[in-house]
């Protein structure tokens, strides 16, 4: 069942990386700006060693699935379902880099009408329950605590970036970030 698991897991994140670059593409040749690429290899580094980390402790400690994974699996389709909502809702503009189109309205439908940024809470959700699900407590305990450090540098550059050339103020002012309220 890992295999299975691990390869689905590695091909949605393949598959991830190819709509980004399109969408970067398309977003560089509307005057799409480039912001936080000093830190963006660091997220690279973390998901790529997330995933190995993840590998090799259930390989090399034998994990199996958790006797907890009839909870733990409902809650990770919950958030498959709100990453897709996210990244269709954002369409063309959803990417792993941050890029702004200046002057462009900020999307403010789909999980976006609740929260700052679903997709960095379903990704935080994930680091913390992938590994759980498996008992791979070293990789969930030590990635959600370099995820966290790395949202506290992306999260704030991102807004900077949206404030100063988007509606990103007036749209999310009243938001919270992650948790969320109306």
């Amino acid at each position: 069942m890992f295999y299975i698991f691990f390869s689905l897991l590695i091909l949605q994140r393949l598959t991830e990386l190819v709509i980004a670059k399109r969408n970067e593409k398309w977003m560089l040749s509307r005057g799409g700006i480039e912001y936080g690429s000093d830190h963006y290899r660091y997220i690279v580094a973390l998901h790529v060693f997330f995933l190995l980390s993840f590998l090799f402790e259930v390989l090399i400690f034998q994990r199996e699935v958790t006797a907890f994974w009839y909870l733990l699996i409902p809650i990770l389709i919950v958030t498959q379902m709100i990453r897709y909502w996210a990244l269709l809702s954002l369409g063309s503009y959803w990417n792993t880099k941050i890029i702004i189109v200046p002057n462009e309205i900020v999307i403010s439908r789909g999980p976006y009408q609740f929260l700052k940024h679903p997709n960095y809470m379903i990704v935080a959700v994930e680091i913390l329950l992938i590994p759980l699900l498996f008992q791979a407590y070293v990789t969930a305990l030590v990635f959600t605590i370099l995820n966290i450090v790395m949202m506290i540098i992306r999260i704030p550059t991102e807004e900077k970036a949206l404030k100063e050339h988007t509606n990103y103020q007036e749209a999310f002012n009243l938001k919270s970030r992650f948790v969320p309220k109306r």
